[in-house]
């Protein structure tokens, strides 16, 4: 390392463990959030901005980083107890009860962002925000099912199967018959992997290719089939494999809508 990089790592340590009232201001969060925008900021910088004032030993800043490496991430910062983050010198009842109004101030708003009428669900984005929304706090497996009209707004949604922790049978005729009452165009499927990986199984791609061929014959597009989990998403139709015939079953007769389901898939995967 050279001199000049020590003589730079020296200040930067400085700066981010002395009031942040005293850093140049082009490096205050505060500031950069309104010049550049939130998204131009770390998690630590924005909560910081909330924290607004750090301890005697460091900035706010530097707490929040502390507290966001000791939990293993920004959200359980926000569902620590009051006891946990008293631990941290700077945090005591106010911080704490700001903490949870922003939480829940953030609950509230996505509640009502996520159920509103007619939402426009016409980007992957969107649509894997939506999901992940709705199924990220699930503790046990569950199949759901997006409906969306011609125009990709939102029809209805609906947590259709629920299984173990691991596991979860899924009807492909029930899938169907929800669809066709919501007068759906266009569906998503997707399932959590509450304490896996999202990565699908051979089961996952069997299911998925009999609901596509499925939907194709009472006109309903399967847009995409999402896995979430803790660790990140998997997208089928970004791998290409809504259509192609990687799974162990290609072949599927016309759904038996109006009597008893057939085709049943059992998603058995380990954590």
């Amino acid at each position: 390392m050279s001199f000049s990089n020590q003589n730079y790592n020296v200040h930067t340590f400085i700066i981010m463990n002395q009031s942040i009232k005293f850093w140049p201001e082009q490096e205050r969060p505060r500031e950069r959030l309104l010049h550049s925008g939130p998204e131009s900021l770390s998690d630590a910088e924005l909560l910081a901005i909330f924290l607004r004032t750090g301890s005697k030993q460091h900035s706010a800043v530097e707490l929040a980083r502390l507290m966001i490496q000791h939990f293993g991430g920004l959200n359980p910062v926000f569902d620590a107890s009051l006891q946990e983050l008293s631990h941290f010198h700077g945090i005591g009842t106010t911080k704490y009860a700001h903490l949870m109004a922003v939480k829940e101030l953030g609950r509230r708003y996505l509640n009502h962002y996520f159920h509103q009428d007619a939402l426009n669900l016409n980007s992957s984005r969107l649509v894997l925000d939506y999901l992940r929304y709705e199924l990220l706090g699930e503790k046990q497996e569950v199949f759901a099912v997006l409906c969306l009209d011609s125009e990709l707004r939102k029809l209805n949604f609906k947590k259709l199967f629920y299984g173990s922790l691991n596991a979860c049978n899924i009807s492909i005729n029930h899938t169907l018959r929800y669809a066709l009452q919501q007068h759906a165009c266009h569906i998503v499927i997707a399932h959590n992997h509450p304490f896996g990986k999202a990565e699908p199984s051979a089961a996952d791609l069997d299911l998925t290719h009999q609901l596509y061929q499925a939907c194709q014959l009472v006109e309903i597009k399967l847009l995409d089939h999402f896995i979430i989990a803790k660790d990140g998403t998997f997208s089928f139709a970004e791998r290409a494999l809504l259509s192609q015939k990687k799974c162990m079953h290609t072949d599927i007769d016309k759904p038996d809508l109006t009597g008893e389901d057939h085709h049943k898939k059992s998603c058995d995967r380990s954590p």
